[in-house]
């Protein structure tokens, strides 16, 4: 289900994000529209994306997600809308990708999450995932690759 967990340091990288704060039952009506309006932003202003497309959540809680939708940029972005800049922040993380559907990641989680824990390691309270590969990349769901990161404390 993931690729062998790794421990890699990321670089902060400028973003173009739209913060949302949502039920958790409400994930799958609001996050693709979020992202496609930050596309279409960052499209507007005559950017091209540096990476995949992005979701950065700020803490766990089981009712409500709160959390950014974004695209890496080279540049700012200017604010429209819900539309702001942002960033991914330079962190050493503990990293895996999760292959197959979104459906899935749940359960991706809980086994990086066991890792993680065998692994004695501690962890922030934020994590982020990069969709490298999803619908857009074809029908068959089980080529779809997300990457999941977990900063962690040291």
């Amino acid at each position: 289900m993931i690729d062998e967990p790794q421990i890699v340091k990321t670089e902060a990288q400028i973003a173009a994000v739209i913060r949302l704060t949502i039920p958790r039952s409400e994930i799958q009506t609001v996050m693709g529209p979020a992202m496609r309006e930050v596309l279409s932003i960052v499209t507007a202003q005559g950017m091209t994306p540096t990476g995949p497309m992005f979701s950065h959540h700020f803490r766990m809680d089981p009712k409500t997600f709160d959390f950014e939708v974004g695209l890496t940029v080279a540049k700012g972005v200017k604010a429209v809308g819900r539309v702001k800049h942002g960033k991914l922040p330079a962190a050493e993380v503990a990293r895996t990708v999760y292959h197959g559907p979104y459906e899935g990641l749940g359960a991706a989680w809980q086994e990086f999450g066991a890792w993680i824990a065998a692994q004695k390691l501690e962890t922030a309270n934020d994590f982020w995932e990069r969709y490298l590969a999803g619908p857009e990349s074809g029908a068959d769901a089980k080529k779809w690759k997300t990457e999941l990161n977990r900063p962690l404390k040291r």
